[in-house]
């Protein structure tokens, strides 16, 4: 029997659970719960806010902070208004910014004041948002979260909501430069809710104390808070990964389930006060998202005596691909290198470039087919046309099953770069070096990084007469593009690698630095 009931609205399965579990925490942030009671609530109240403020169903709606309860309310808000959340990556630059705005349509921004500045310096130039509200004290220019939601009615407004209504549009990074937004729709949550309760959720329960530390922008973060409130866990919620305090949380909150990515389990085990933790609570850790060291894998594993899942997906998917389960994380089963089979009710397939199906051990791209895949890319019809064919996804990852049916990622389709689970694409890089007057030509490509898993590195031609600097060119792409996408290290060549028709042959470039080492993702 299913622990969550059937319905085909996201937002009924929310209110379900407030019946179930009204009293309960259903998040703490700082020193401040906040009952599931509650929580419903001041959802009432953002819905009504939204539907005042002249959303109509499907518009969409923006938020630019770090993680907080608001964003909970905010999203809670949006279900009940059938309007659409846009969670924008906080680490991007102001045009980039700028552009999510505009592509998605945002009728309301709300942004946290460590984003006042950069909102201002984008203020004119987003002309479809109609009204921007602080999630601080109002600074005289925008009204004030607190005191926009609770001049609102506490009254669900009851909108019918369908399975095909888009919830959230996450955006991505661009093999072009230009992030798309990936549309999840209701249908795609309640999947997602259903395939975990199959797997990693199936131990969860009211009262599970959860911890959400990774940025809600992501689908790691935001579908992984989403489930927690759809079991009924207490939530742990803090702004963002923070080592020494998580390691704190996982004590005095006594955590039993987190998701990390690779380079924060690497960081809880450099911390100082690592080996001193009480780790006796913690059940379950979820991870992926992006490359992890074996020895890390079993360094965590031993340090921490707790079940380990691998999870490889992605977030046009809702991150909803494969699973390894504990039991094959003994490194002497040789299943540590993969990243599992397919979830139940999840298909995958192999390709090659003719989109034969190929078989164990032949590497081509992956492609998954299940319902957790996205409507499609927001304003983008032929990228949508190009990413799913006959409901396949085409992820752009090539890799590989074994004789036992687990999927090994070999590389990459695409050349994306993946740092520290953030996805980073080489046109976007290469375009903000190259708007650089000395510079004339640039390529970038991912080398090896113990902490992030990859970093980019930049291979740049100077104009004759140029005199920049390594740190002088990483400091202008910063003005340009988001820190996390800037070259790290720069190497000045004389010539960069193409072929005929030009294309950059990053394997080439890449080789050297990835010698002796596997290039794979997570």
């Amino acid at each position: 029997m299913a622990r969550i009931p059937q319905t085909t609205s996201l937002v009924d399965l929310f209110r379900w659970r407030v019946k179930q579990s009204p009293d309960n925490v259903a998040f703490k942030f700082l020193d401040k719960e906040t009952s599931y009671q509650d929580f419903d609530a001041a959802a009432n109240k953002v819905a009504q806010g939204l539907i005042a403020g002249g959303c109509k169903a499907h518009a969409r709606v923006a938020y630019l902070d770090k993680n907080s309860d608001y964003y909970f309310e905010f999203v809670y808000g949006t279900l009940k208004s059938r309007t659409v959340s846009v969670a924008i990556n906080w680490r991007l630059a102001a045009p980039e910014v700028a552009f999510v705005l505009n592509d998605s349509e945002s009728e309301i921004l709300f942004v946290g004041p460590e984003f006042y500045e950069l909102v201002k310096q984008i203020e004119n130039e987003i002309p479809k948002v109609r009204k921007i509200v602080t999630l601080a004290d109002s600074d005289g220019d925008w009204e004030s979260y607190k005191t926009w939601r609770d001049r609102q009615e506490n009254i669900d407004p009851m909108l019918a909501s369908e399975a095909d209504d888009d919830v959230f549009v996450m955006y991505t990074s661009g093999t072009t430069g230009l992030p798309k937004g990936a549309q999840l729709t209701s249908a795609n949550m309640l999947s997602a809710a259903s395939t975990v309760d199959q797997a990693w959720c199936k131990d969860w329960h009211e009262g599970s104390v959860n911890l959400i530390c990774m940025p809600v922008f992501h689908v790691a973060g935001g579908l992984y808070a989403a489930l927690g409130a759809i079991f009924g866990c207490k939530n742990i919620v803090i702004e963002e990964v923070d080592p020494g305090l998580i390691l704190q949380l996982i004590e005095s909150e006594k955590i039993e389930l987190a998701l990390f990515v690779p380079a924060v389990i690497l960081f809880l085990l450099q911390h100082p006060e690592s080996s001193e933790t009480d780790f006796t609570s913690l059940r379950q850790v979820v991870y992926g998202a992006s490359p992890i060291a074996e020895d890390t894998l079993v360094k965590a594993i031993d340090q921490m005596q707790c079940d380990f899942w691998q999870v490889y997906g992605l977030t046009e998917n809702c991150g909803m691909g494969t699973v390894m389960a504990p039991e094959y994380h003994d490194p002497a089963k040789g299943k540590l290198r993969s990243c599992g089979q397919p979830y139940p009710g999840v298909e995958i397939k192999i390709v090659d470039t003719d989109n034969n199906r190929l078989g164990a051990g032949e590497v081509g791209e992956i492609l998954i087919k299940s319902g957790t895949v996205m409507k499609g890319y927001l304003n983008r019809p032929e990228a949508t046309a190009e990413a799913i064919v006959d409901d396949w996804f085409f992820t752009g990852d090539a890799g590989f099953f074994d004789e036992d049916g687990f999927l090994f990622i070999h590389d990459r389709v695409k050349d994306m770069i993946i740092s520290g689970a953030e996805n980073i694409y080489p046109a976007e890089v290469e375009n903000a070096l190259m708007s650089h007057p000395q510079i004339l030509d640039a390529a970038v490509v991912g080398i090896p990084d113990e902490k992030w898993g990859e970093t980019v590195m930049g291979f740049v031609i100077l104009a004759e007469d140029a005199s920049i600097s390594e740190d002088e060119i990483i400091a202008y792409s910063r003005e340009k593009i988001a820190g996390f996408k800037c070259p790290k290290t720069i190497k000045f060549i004389n010539e960069i690698p193409r072929n005929p028709t030009g294309k950059v042959l990053r394997r080439e470039l890449r080789e050297p630095y990835w010698k002796g080492k596997k290039r794979n993702i997570s």
